[in-house]
């Protein structure tokens, strides 16, 4: 029991000191789902051991506490704070203690399921229309007053004018960043030499908390509401019964309500509907790290009342964590396929977006001075969806001798060769280009999926062939000898003529996708369909100049010194030699070309899913009838297609620019025709 009783009282102390750095500080020392994990470890024991547990234990209180800064506002009514449940059964297992407490049957009961933003809870106050004072959450009792900083939000308003006018009324909602005004907020830190922020939901707190409001207002933060209560002298908005007609009162009102809410009957479709929202956490223009889900029946609501830190009628059920802690054992250097040494971090393997991680990236040398990690360090590694896990930075660990900082290695760990930095940039390269680890990634790249598709001839394949002195270059792969291939280790008859069979029928691949292949420096897809559309052979490309090359729409001086460089060099001239003689095709079919080119010159942008269309085919029915679909907006971008979830950032941007933006519907007429109807209102 002794123990027990030390290691709960160990937990109360770290949530306490967490709290503090989380709601006070807006530093936190650690990932969201860390801090879940010692609340979940506590709870676990006092529930275990009701002897332990005190009365004023962080699990029985409401998260949170107030600056001295601030002056204080006690709420009109408690801002508590939500239980979590962490998957669909602990999830169901809610609703089932849900329908017991009502009595009510399954299909009866009606959920409302919200985004659970990442920002800041905030409480607005209304009287008569005008707003009044706006609060923190706080230790939800009592708040700081930061009513002159949220005045400066744009999309608050500051006089309310439709039934919820008249009395005293409580608006609470979230205060956020959306990510594409926090990437812009980081840049600008960047280009000022500031501190970059960690997160939008640091980045949001800590532009609320100014002392200076004129500061606050520099900075792009929304608030986006969630509930409407009165608190005085409205009997109209009192008599509403259900929690979806207070959202569209709250949205009568001007405030921006989460698009993604939906009500939903019976538990089934609440369980899929949060599912939904894990599936697509990364469509949405603000960052998220779970689900609420309410009884949408207000006077269940009160029936079903609440603990002293939550509602019984509320739940959060928290996504898969993008960011955990781990040991850093050791950094590492690989070799891409064009040199470039890129460091990364070998890690304790730790579960972080649903997958085990035990490897990340940290970027290039600069990076890992910037976040100055050392073998050792506990760090906090995040992974988003499917990007490629990296290393946000290490842990303060009070009392512990951290390693001296890791220094970058000046010479490649696979071949022995000087690595150097080149001209400008933070990168670093292995200048030999014999280099095995380089000529691996480029062998591999050139028949990944995008260039040439020759299936079966993954890394691990390249990799057993140039072990085994088989392969050493891309023009090798067609002059492989079959038997000797099916007498390596694993392969066999069987899988040697198979392999054989994709290779040889590579040999038809557009030249586009040969020049994707081949890995030249800053050629694209895009730019390698201009290339190839505009001069159809390799030998026609080779003898272009740099100047014919530059003229080319989506191409331009770098693209086209890069090209130029490319097969001015020796080595190069004689592997497309090879290839040629290899029966490489090498053109570009001119039946690509019979569409009509009502889009030629032009640049148009995608964003989001298309009705008929992968991402990659709506990029090349654009391409198809002559223009380019670049990854970004700019003043040269032609028009903007918006089809389902499109990206906040390019919307954004086309809006600046004054860019027209397309609907999906418009889509098809925009390739016949090369312009569009506007819609019909």
């Amino acid at each position: 029991m002794s123990d027990v009783a030390s290691r709960a009282a160990e937990l109360r102390e770290a949530i306490a000191r967490h709290n503090e750095a989380y709601y006070l500080h807006d530093d936190p020392l650690i990932p969201d789902a860390d801090y879940d994990v010692l609340v979940r470890e506590l709870r676990s024991l006092e529930e275990s051991h009701p002897e332990i547990a005190l009365a004023d234990s962080p699990t029985h209180k409401v998260s949170g506490a107030s600056s001295a800064a601030f002056s204080p506002v006690t709420h009109a009514t408690p801002m508590l704070s939500l239980d979590n449940v962490f998957d669909e059964e602990e999830l169901i297992a809610w609703s089932e203690r849900l329908r017991r407490g009502l009595g009510e049957i399954d299909n009866k009961l009606v959920f409302s399921v919200e985004p659970k933003i990442d920002g800041l809870a905030m409480s607005i106050l209304y009287v008569d229309g005008v707003l009044s004072v706006a609060a923190t959450r706080g230790d939800g009792r009592v708040g700081e007053d930061v009513t002159d900083n949220v005045r400066t939000i744009a999309n608050v308003p500051h006089r309310l004018t439709g039934r919820a006018a008249k009395g005293s009324m409580e608006v609470r909602g979230e205060v956020f960043l959306a990510k594409a005004d926090f990437a812009a907020l980081n840049a600008r830190q960047r280009a000022e030499g500031a501190k970059e922020f960690a997160n939008p939901r640091n980045a949001a707190a800590g532009s609320l908390r100014q002392k200076d409001p004129h500061l606050t207002a520099q900075r792009p933060l929304s608030f986006l509401a969630y509930q409407l209560e009165v608190v005085d002298g409205n009997d109209e908005v009192s008599r509403i019964s259900r929690h979806a007609d207070l959202l569209a009162t709250l949205a009568d009102e001007g405030f921006l309500i989460a698009p993604e809410t939906t009500s939903e009957v019976g538990v089934a479709a609440m369980v899929a509907r949060s599912t939904w929202f894990e599936e697509h956490r990364h469509d949405l223009v603000y960052e998220i790290d779970g689900v609420v889900i309410k009884l949408d029946d207000l006077a269940q609501r009160a029936a079903l009342g609440s603990t002293s830190r939550a509602p019984r009628w509320a739940i959060a059920r928290k996504l898969p964590p993008e960011e955990r802690t781990t040991r850093l054992v050791a950094i590492e250097v690989s070799i891409g396929r064009t040199g470039r040494a890129t460091p990364f971090a070998v890690l304790e393997p730790v579960v972080v977006a649903g997958s085990t991680v035990s490897l990340a990236t940290l970027h290039n040398q600069d990076q890992v001075a910037v976040k100055d990690v050392r073998p050792g360090d506990l760090v906090i590694v995040r992974k988003a969806g499917d990007v490629i896990p990296e290393i946000v930075g290490p842990v303060r660990e009070t009392g512990r001798r951290r390693p001296k900082a890791w220094v970058f290695p000046s010479t490649c760990p696979r071949c022995g060769g000087a690595l150097e930095r080149v001209g400008e940039e933070s990168d670093t390269y292995c200048v030999n280009p014999e280099c095995p680890a380089q000529r691996l990634q480029q062998i591999t790249h050139f028949a990944s999926r995008g260039a040439m598709d020759i299936e079966g001839l993954g890394e691990q394949r390249v990799a057993q062939l140039m072990d085994a002195g088989l392969v050493a270059d891309v023009a090798d792969l067609y002059e492989l000898d079959p038997a000797a291939v099916a007498a390596l280790d694993g392969l066999g008859e069987l899988s040697a003529n198979a392999l054989q069979a994709a290779i040889t029928s590579s040999r038809t691949q557009p030249l586009s996708r040969v020049l994707v292949g081949l890995g030249i420096r800053h050629v694209g897809p895009v730019a390698a369909r201009e290339l190839a559309r505009r001069f159809e052979d390799i030998e026609a490309l080779m003898s272009a100049s740099e100047d014919q090359l530059a003229a080319l729409d989506g191409v331009g001086p770098v693209i086209a010194a890069s090209v130029a460089a490319y097969f001015e060099d020796r080595a190069h001239r004689e592997r497309i030699r090879r290839l040629l003689a290899s029966g490489v095709s090498l053109r570009e079919p001119r039946e690509e070309n019979q569409l009509a080119p009502t889009l030629a010159g032009r640049a148009v942008v995608v964003t989001g899913t298309l009705p008929g269309y992968s991402r990659d085919g709506a990029e090349e029915a654009i391409v198809a009838r002559g223009g380019t679909s670049p990854g970004s907006v700019s003043k040269k971008t032609y028009c903007v297609v918006v089809g389902d979830n499109p990206g906040a950032s390019k919307i954004t941007k086309a809006t600046d620019l004054g860019i027209p933006q397309l609907t999906a519907s418009q889509f098809e007429e925009l390739l016949s025709t090369g312009t569009w109807a506007p819609l019909s209102p």
